[in-house]
């Protein structure tokens, strides 16, 4: 296996398949409340989760995840640790490989961006309410991650 060779591709290659590197957002506001987007495209188009997608070439997780988080939400943020990592199912039978990181808000103004057509802070309640990303609501109660 070549040197540089990202995590997440060097993984996916001893599982024998190509995984998508994916990054996601957790990103609270004052009152605890979660950052979430309404999606634009496929995959869950029209359905509500965190921001995120894919990393590109030469990018590192946190560098993935402040540019998905500014081009979804208008928000700057400051990327914390790893919450935590899934996977789903993706075209071809090749998975995506999300991994999921704490962000803070430190600048910007919140404005749905190029993926998502709507952008906004929830309750958990309103969490809830909303139609979701497959597993989304589960996955967040399991890392204690459900907005307060």
């Amino acid at each position: 296996m070549k040197r540089g060779m990202k995590r997440g591709m060097k993984r996916g290659l001893e599982r024998g398949m190509e995984r998508i590197d994916c990054v996601g957002a957790l990103v609270y506001d004052e009152q605890h409340r979660l950052l979430v987007v309404r999606r634009a495209n496929e995959p869950g188009r029209g359905l509500w989760s965190i921001p995120g997608g894919r990393v590109e070439p030469g990018e590192d997780d946190p560098t993935a995840v402040a540019r998905e988080v500014a081009e979804e939400t208008g928000l700057v943020v400051e990327v914390g640790p790893l919450v935590g990592e899934v996977e789903r199912p993706a075209a071809e039978g090749r998975p995506y490989v999300i991994r999921d990181y704490e962000a803070t808000p430190v600048g910007g103004t919140l404005t749905p961006g190029d993926d998502a057509t709507d952008a906004r802070f929830v309750t958990r309640s309103d969490l809830a309410a909303l139609p979701t990303t497959t597993l989304l609501v589960s996955t967040l109660d399991q890392w204690n991650a459900l907005p307060g």
